[in-house]
């Protein structure tokens, strides 16, 4: 019974972002939802100008779909199904301000970083105390194949707000290159879907496979070229939602290998910055990584596939450590 509704949960994930992307994408093109390029970005990437963006929005749409439909169809959606949802809504709702500012507002950089930080915090926060109330909190943190834990006590708040915070921002930056984050966040929520069978959190499970098949099913559309781009709106979302599966299932420090291509990424971006203040020189031909490639003459369909194996090895080498060590 289970296995059938992890199956039809990617199905009618996958099925309704199939179907919904060909009446939104020309809805978003009608009210000139268009994506800005920067003009210091690869000159490649120019001619996107104008491509649709916030399709993240369908994302959101069919993952509250799937989630809600078959959970109530195994059982009664659990406190953990709704923080999971709170958060990548909550989330995908400062994505969808701030893509609405640079695209309706036409203010290039969209909401400020204050804005968009304090409102990462505020809901960070909110699930923390929630989550406290469950069963399943433990402010522990354990080293991926190993049984060394360290309690936090109450600075676990902090751990939830750093890894929320700093996980949805990573995936944004990883957000630059058509299929890119979808196909990285595929895998990642694929692999996270078995180690939360594994521990028997069912609910988890379901989510996580309701965003593999929304993911894949954006995929079908933002697969190089381009149709559409899920903005803001859908890698903020994602990155909070995959942060979240972490907190839940304990698994926090395993989701720095598992989603380390999100990790990757950020860290070329502060490697750049840090250089270039400290010592004027860059150590990149730009960040995050994936400009870099291209800038070094590889496609970016090169560059999209080397980094969904590089994400496929790092999720492999995640279950590994959790399952059979």
């Amino acid at each position: 019974m289970l296995e059938q509704v992890i199956f039809y949960t990617i199905l009618v994930a996958f099925l309704v972002t199939v179907l919904l992307s060909p009446i939104f994408i020309p809805f978003l093109r009608r009210l000139k939802f268009g994506q800005s390029i920067r003009e210091e970005g690869p000159q490649s990437h120019l001619k996107k100008t104008g491509t649709p963006t916030m399709g993240g929005l369908v994302i959101l749409l069919s993952v509250t779909i799937a989630t809600l439909v078959m959970t109530f169809k195994f059982s009664v959606p659990s406190t953990e199904t709704y923080l999971l949802l709170f958060v990548t809504l909550g989330f995908g709702l400062l994505g969808f301000l701030d893509d609405f500012i640079k695209v309706v507002m036409k203010r290039n950089l969209g909401l400020t970083s204050k804005q968009k930080l304090l409102g990462q915090i505020v809901i960070s926060v909110i699930f923390y105390f929630v989550f406290k109330q469950t069963d399943r909190f433990n402010p522990e943190l354990t080293i991926p194949g190993t049984d060394f834990s360290v309690d936090f006590g109450w600075f676990y708040l902090f751990i939830v707000i750093f890894w929320l915070v700093g996980f949805s921002n990573a995936v944004n930056l990883t957000d630059g290159l058509d299929g890119l984050v979808s196909g990285t966040s595929a895998i990642a929520f694929g692999a996270f879907a078995i180690l939360a069978w594994s521990q028997s959190q069912y609910d988890v499970s379901i989510f996580s496979v309701a965003v593999v098949g929304s993911v894949l099913g954006f995929l079908v559309f933002n697969a190089h070229p381009a149709k559409v781009f899920m903005g803001d709106t859908g890698s903020l979302a994602l990155g909070g939602a995959i942060a979240t599966i972490a907190l839940l299932t304990k698994l926090e420090i395993l989701l720095v290998i598992i989603g380390g291509v999100f990790v990757i990424e950020t860290l070329s971006v502060i490697l750049q910055v840090a250089s270039f203040k400290t010592t004027g020189k860059r150590i990149f031909k730009m960040s995050p990584l994936h400009h870099h490639y291209e800038l070094s003459g590889w496609s970016e369909w090169r560059v999209v596939v080397t980094f969904w194996t590089v994400g496929l090895l790092c999720a492999v080498l995640g279950i590994y450590l959790e399952v059979w060590i």
